[in-house]
């Protein structure tokens, strides 16, 4: 995903570039750039439509190529990645704003005369822009907050994944299928955030009621810390043998845990699944199956 939106961005950089520099070209040499303005309101000319599209494709590339250096920058920081991707939703909203005002200057709108006359609050009214308010807002506070960054694993309504973006108004979410669930801000609430605290992998595996569970559990401090040495870029610590956790209908339930990151809760577990089943396997212990016994009186 980062490396598709670097290519657009540098193909972005580079019509903005062509484009601004044929259009210079063009006004500079056709002395259009020079020619008196006319000054009545929304009177446009060729002087106008130069300006404006010099101005235009001028905030574009300014915006991609800000957009692309941002990229370039890897922090290996959270919170610093969030700011990072706060600054390059940022730029795009300054862009478009530069582009609409400035642009409609060039065009001969007083827009000092239509804020004062329809004043800002009727503007916010008359956009339907109350939801966008909120987003920023609620974005805004949540930031300073520092209740989730960029790399952060989170759930929000029953949705679980890595955020991969923040925006002005909207926070992205990927899962684990590469599925991207875009949230406005205003709507991220009851958040679960996973990557503050390690979490904890669970393994439940059955063994035989022929088992002398008590040899067993004296044998287990060794296996558990020899699949501890063998995963330590999984697991941050040893396993933990926590006890009987039920007593089945074909064997005895054993409950194991294991403290990991949350991005490695699943691989965690199936680790522990795995290097415990060998384990038992190599201790004389197999794992029971469905048994039915039949008395004949």
């Amino acid at each position: 995903m980062e490396d598709k939106d670097k290519k657009k961005n540098v193909k972005k950089i580079i019509v903005y570039a062509v484009l601004l520099a044929l259009i210079m070209g063009i006004a500079l040499g056709t002395g259009q750039i020079q020619t008196e303005e006319l000054g009545r309101i929304f009177t446009v000319n060729a002087v106008a439509v130069c300006k404006l599209l010099l101005l235009i494709f001028g905030v574009l590339f300014l915006k991609s190529l800000i957009v692309w250096i941002l990229g370039l920058i890897k922090p290996a920081n959270h919170r610093a990645r969030s700011v990072l991707s706060l600054l390059s939703s940022l730029t795009k909203y300054i862009a478009f704003l530069v582009i609409l005002c400035a642009g409609l200057t060039i065009l001969g709108v007083n827009m000092t005369t239509i804020i004062a006359s329809v004043g800002v609050l009727a503007l916010i009214v008359g956009f339907s822009a109350e939801s966008l308010i909120a987003d920023v807002v609620t974005g805004t506070f949540m930031l300073l907050e520092n209740q989730y960054n960029v790399g952060d694993i989170v759930e929000v309504n029953g949705f679980r994944g890595t955020v991969t973006s923040i925006g002005i108004r909207t926070t992205c979410i990927t899962d684990t299928g590469d599925n991207v669930k875009i949230i406005n801000n205003s709507e991220m609430k009851n958040i679960l955030n996973r990557s503050d605290n390690y979490s904890k992998a669970v393994c439940d595996i059955s063994i035989p009621y022929e088992t002398d569970l008590e040899k067993l559990e004296s044998e287990l401090p060794e296996l558990l810390e020899s699949i501890y040495k063998a995963h330590e870029d999984t697991m941050k610590k040893v396993p933990v043998y926590v006890g009987v956790q039920a007593l089945q209908d074909s064997g005895i339930l054993l409950r194991f845990v294991v403290e990991v990151s949350e991005k490695n809760i699943y691989s965690g577990m199936r680790i522990l699944n795995h290097d415990l089943l060998l384990g038992f396997r190599k201790l004389g212990v197999e794992c029971p199956f469905p048994q039915l016994d039949v008395h004949n009186k």
